[in-house]
C-alpha cells in the first residue's frame, strides 16, 4: 500500500525520535524495538504492513538506527524513510533484535503492550545476549501532543468532514423517508469528495429509537418525522482522523427533544471550556459529566467524554471518570457527552479540539445548535 499524499508538508522525524531518546534514558533502557505500526509511522513516515524499528538511548547521529521491512517495500522506505539505514528482511523485528545483539547492545525495551507472548518467546530465544525490559507507551506519550503538521492535518480532516455534512444537508440528504444506510453511504462519499483520503471509522448514521444506541450501526431503517437523527462520522488525511457527532430533528421539536438537546449541548460546551493545559482528565470529564447529572439524568449518559485523536481515532489521553494524567497545550481530543432514553432516543454532540492556552481549538465548525430538518 502505498502512503497517503501529505499535503501539509513533512514532519521532522529525526526530531520525533530525539524526544524518544529522552524517554529511553529516563527508562534506563539502552534501545527501543518499535513494532506497533502506527508507533513506526510517526517516527520514520513508513506505512507499510511489516516493519520494526531499533532507536538507540545514546545514538545522537542516528547511525545505528534501523528500520527493517520485506522486500515488498524496497521502494517504499527508501522513499518514505530516506534518513534511515533499511534492513529487508521478512522477520523484521528478529532481523533488528538480531542486530541489537551484534551491537552487544545491552537492554533493549520492546512495546509490550504490543508484543504477544509467541513473539516475545521467540525473541528470547534467539538469544543474542540481550536483557529484554518491557515498556509500554513511550511512543504514545509523545503522540499525544501534536507538532503544527499534525495540527493541519487534523485541520483539514475536520474540514472534509464539515463540508461533506453542509452539503448533504443542501441536498437533503437527511429527509423523512431515506435509510440510515443511505444517508451513511452519502455522508462518506462527500467526504472523499472534499479531500478524504479514508474514512475515519463506519459511519453512524442512527435514527429514531436507533439513536439511543451509543454505537449503532446503520441499517434499512427508515427515518420518519419527529425522529433525532445522530450522525458520528470522521474523514481521514495522511494517516489524521477527524471526529464529529451532529443529532438533528426531523420536523419540530417535541418539547422532551428539545430539553434533552438542550441538555447535551450545555455539557457539551462545559467540557470544552474546561480544557486546559493543566486540568487533569478526569475534571474534564467532571464539569460535562455534572451538568447532565444535575438534571437527573446521569445514568443515561453511560460513557467518557472524549478521548484522544490523531493517527489513530482512538488514543491517549482519555477523558472519563476513571482517566489520569493531566493535558498539556497541543493535546488533540474529542468532547462528545450524549443522554441515550432506551427505546425512544438520544442526544450526542462531539468536536475534535485542540488544548491551548487561553482556551481549546475548535477543529470542527459545524453548528451545534439545535438544527431542524424537514
Amino acid at each position: 500500500m502505498c502512503a497517503d499524499h501529505d499535503p501539509a508538508g513533512r514532519p521532522d522525524y529525526a526530531v520525533r525520535r530525539a524526544n524518544l531518546r529522552n524517554l529511553l534514558v529516563e527508562n534506563r533502557v539502552d534501545a527501543l524495538l518499535v513494532t506497533d505500526l502506527i508507533n513506526i509511522r510517526y517516527l520514520t513516515g513508513f506505512t507499510g504492513s511489516n516493519a520494526a524499528l531499533l532507536v538507540y538511548a545514546w545514538d545522537s547521529g542516528e547511525d545505528r538506527t534501523v528500520l527493517c521491512t520485506d522486500g515488498r517495500y524496497i521502494t517504499q522506505v527508501g522513499e518514505q524513510a530516506p534518513d534511515l539505514r533499511a534492513e529487508i528482511n521478512r522477520a523484521s523485528a528478529r532481523r533488528v533484535i538480531e542486530i541489537a545483539g551484534e551491537w552487544q547492545t545491552g537492554r533493549v525495551g520492546f512495546e509490550s503492550h504490543v508484543v504477544t507472548v509467541d513473539q516475545h518467546r521467540g525473541f528470547v530465544n534467539q538469544g543474542c545476549g540481550l536483557d529484554l525490559v518491557p515498556v509500554a507507551g513511550l511512543v504514545e506519550q509523545l503522540r499525544m501532543v501534536k507538532d503544527a503538521v499534525e495540527v493541519e492535518l487534523l485541520r483539514r480532516a475536520c474540514d472534509a468532514a464539515d463540508a461533506a455534512l453542509a452539503v448533504l444537508l443542501e441536498r437533503g440528504g437527511i429527509r423523512p423517508g431515506r435509510t440510515e444506510r443511505q444517508v451513511a453511504r452519502d455522508l462518506e462519499w462527500l467526504m472523499f469528495e472534499h479531500g478524504a483520503d479514508a474514512v475515519s471509522f463506519e459511519t453512524i448514521v442512527a435514527a429514531g429509537a436507533n439513536s439511543a444506541v451509543p454505537h449503532h450501526r446503520p441499517t434499512e431503517a427508515v427515518l420518519a418525522a419527529g425522529d433525532f437523527v445522530k450522525l458520528d462520522f470522521g474523514a481521514t488525511v495522511a494517516g489524521y482522523h477527524s471526529d464529529m457527532t451532529r443529532t438533528y430533528v426531523l420536523g419540530q421539536p417535541s418539547d422532551w427533544q428539545r430539553e434533552i438537546y438542550d441538555l447535551v449541548h450545555a455539557a457539551q460546551r462545559a467540557g470544552c471550556d474546561a480544557l486546559a493545559p493543566g486540568a487533569s482528565t478526569r475534571a474534564v470529564d467532571r464539569a460535562a459529566r455534572s451538568v447532565i447529572e444535575a438534571a437527573g439524568h446521569g445514568a443515561l449518559f453511560v460513557h467518557g467524554l472524549g478521548h484522544g485523536v490523531g493517527l489513530q481515532i482512538h488514543e491517549a489521553p482519555g477523558l472519563a471518570k476513571t482517566g489520569t494524567g493531566t493535558l498539556l497545550d497541543g493535546v488533540a481530543v474529542t468532547v462528545e457527552p450524549g443522554v441515550y432514553f432506551p427505546g425512544r432516543g438520544g442526544v450526542r454532540i462531539e468536536d475534535t479540539l485542540v488544548v491551548r492556552q487561553g482556551g481549546p481549538e475548535l477543529l470542527t465548525r459545524t453548528s451545534k445548535d439545535l438544527t431542524v430538518v424537514e
